[in-house]
């Protein structure tokens, strides 16, 4: 029987033995009654050990079956005819069961990075087709935030843009946090397109409106250092829009530019300051560390053997037309019921096809 090197390549053991790492450095800081007085970094750490705990499990029972065909194989060169003859019985179950662990930890091992994201902000805007584009735009994020209800995920709204005339958004920006979060949310991002008659139509004829939606991974504060003195500017402002006299004259709302990338966000969604530049900073901090694993992306893409990372998403990825109850994902073969889609909010077989597909695709790398 091989050893876990003639089994899995250096660079695979290499990510094996730093996640191994990382769950019990997790395990550890969650022992520790420090952590619990921060909820949200607690809640953070423990969704992140959770989405390492299959990889790990299946990677030491791997290492137990290595070891115990070791044993096995020191059996049968021993003298003790009695314990070769039983060894001898084993070791091939032993070796077929080694053979498929290490199968599966590959499986595991291509998403890993993905499960370990609990926490992502989700922004949805609505495209081409007017009044019709914001009523989408507001039943795909109802779609999304029932979804997450049912996963047990957190939702938290930091900003809803809506359109008070026909009951629409223009935007909205969501934190939604949970297990495996990111490995499903993050085939969202792109241009979502539907095909019905919209509710505002009164002749019965079926429009195409689209809405945008962009899933950036919320970060640790640990994995991206933003220089809040040197590198932000801040501007506290009036909030605009309707809300009243508190929101029209009292400065709450903030402004934050990032200089080295450019990137602007604008919070006014709460009547406090503290609460506008907490979910601000929150905002910026996601939108660079997503530039930032772009370019780390785009660096390793020669290397996809050697790394594990995340497909960019192509910009049209789904079609609804209504009056078939069909929906059309554009990188799967099967159709999948409007109806169970976005009436039941069940998208679980939907990630499912495309996570399996995603899986293939990188384990074709190794």
């Amino acid at each position: 029987m091989p050893d876990l090197t003639a089994i899995l390549p250096d660079s695979v053991r290499h990510k094996l033995d730093e996640i191994d790492r990382q769950h019990r450095e997790l395990t550890d800081a969650l022992a520790d009654p420090d952590a619990a007085s921060d909820h949200r970094r607690a809640s953070a750490m423990a969704i992140r050990r959770a989405g390492l705990d299959p990889l790990v499990t299946e990677y030491r029972a791997l290492c137990a079956l290595l070891a115990d065909a070791e044993e096995m194989r020191a059996a049968l060169a021993g003298s003790d005819s009695e314990l070769a003859a039983l060894a001898r019985d084993e070791l091939p179950t032993i070796e077929a069961s080694a053979a498929e662990s290490a199968d599966r930890i590959k499986s595991l091992l291509v998403m890993s990075d993905d499960r370990a994201i609990g926490s992502v902000i989700l922004e949805i805007r609505a495209g081409t087709g007017g009044d019709e584009a914001g009523l989408w735009a507001r039943d795909l994020l109802h779609t999304y935030t029932r979804y997450a209800a049912k996963r047990g995920w957190r939702v938290e709204e930091m900003e809803i843009d809506a359109d008070p005339s026909v009951g629409g958004i223009r935007k909205a920006v969501v934190n939604i946090a949970g297990e495996s979060v990111w490995q499903e949310l993050a085939f969202e991002a792109g241009v979502h397109s539907v095909k019905r008659v919209p509710a505002t139509e009164t002749q019965g004829r079926i429009h195409t409106s689209t809405c945008t939606v962009a899933v950036l991974p919320e970060p640790q504060a640990v994995e991206v250092t933003i220089d809040w003195a040197n590198d932000v500017t801040e501007h506290v402002t009036t909030s605009q829009g309707p809300g009243g006299q508190n929101v029209n004259k009292v400065a709450t709302a903030v402004n934050l530019v990032h200089k080295p990338t450019g990137v602007e966000v604008r919070m006014q969604e709460t009547k406090s300051q503290a609460q506008n530049r907490e979910r601000a900073r929150r905002l910026l901090t996601a939108r660079v560390f997503e530039i930032e694993r772009r370019k780390i992306e785009a660096e390793r893409a020669g290397q996809r053997s050697d790394q594990i990372g995340t497909a960019q998403r192509s910009e049209k990825i789904r079609t609804y037309r209504y009056q078939d109850n069909i929906v059309s994902d554009e990188r799967l073969d099967q159709k999948f019921a409007k109806s169970k889609i976005i009436d039941d909010a069940d998208l679980r077989p939907l990630f499912e096809a495309l996570v399996e597909q995603e899986t293939a695709r990188r384990l074709a790398a190794f």
